[in-house]
């Protein structure tokens, strides 16, 4: 699913326009980008949290070459699926 269909299914669900449900995902996407900028973690029960952790740096290798090459450190946004989220897929 991409950013228009669940645009298209969020209107649908809670009847709503697909302007007010795409201002409700945007606003969403925006506050959630803000927090963990801050290093927060979001968390919504049933559903899920995001946070922000450290990578350290690391050395790989080129697949093409075989060379060994420097992974800088950096943060990675991680998300963790909640209890009902998961059984729901099952």
């Amino acid at each position: 699913m991409n950013k228009a269909q669940l645009i298209d299914a969020i209107a649908a669900e809670a009847n709503l326009t697909k302007a007010d449900a795409k201002r409700a995902l945007d606003a969403f996407i925006a506050t959630t980008t803000k927090a963990l900028k801050k290093g927060n973690r979001v968390a919504l029960v049933g559903f899920g949290s995001f946070s922000v952790s450290e990578r350290g740096a690391r050395t790989g290798r080129n697949p093409q070459t075989g060379a060994e090459i420097k992974i800088k450190a950096k943060k990675v946004v991680k998300f963790k699926a909640g209890s009902e989220l998961g059984d729901a897929v099952k």
